[in-house]
C-alpha cells in the first residue's frame, strides 16, 4: 500500500512575503489569510496591517468633542 496522505492540500497556501506554506484556516491575519501566512509577513509585504488600517480609519471618524474656545482673562479691579 501506497502513503496516503490525510491533510487536504486544498487549504495549504504558500505566503507572498516569506515562501512558507502554511493553512489558511489558521492565519492570524484575518483579512489576508489566502495571501500571507500572518501579520508579520502581511506588515512586512505592506508596511502595515489591514487591520490596524481599519482601526485607525475607525478612529478618524469618530466625532471628536470640538473644544471650547479659549477665554480672555480679565484682570480684577
Amino acid at each position: 500500500m501506497g502513503n496516503v496522505s490525510t491533510i487536504n492540500q486544498d487549504n495549504i497556501k504558500v505566503c507572498d512575503r516569506c515562501g512558507n506554506r502554511y493553512d489558511w484556516r489558521r492565519s492570524p491575519s484575518s483579512s489576508l489569510k489566502m495571501t500571507y501566512c500572518g501579520s508579520l509577513c502581511e506588515r512586512a509585504d505592506l508596511g502595515f496591517t489591514i487591520e490596524a488600517l481599519l482601526r485607525s480609519e475607525t478612529v478618524a471618524r469618530t466625532p471628536q468633542a470640538t473644544p471650547e474656545p479659549a477665554r480672555e482673562l480679565v484682570p480684577a479691579a
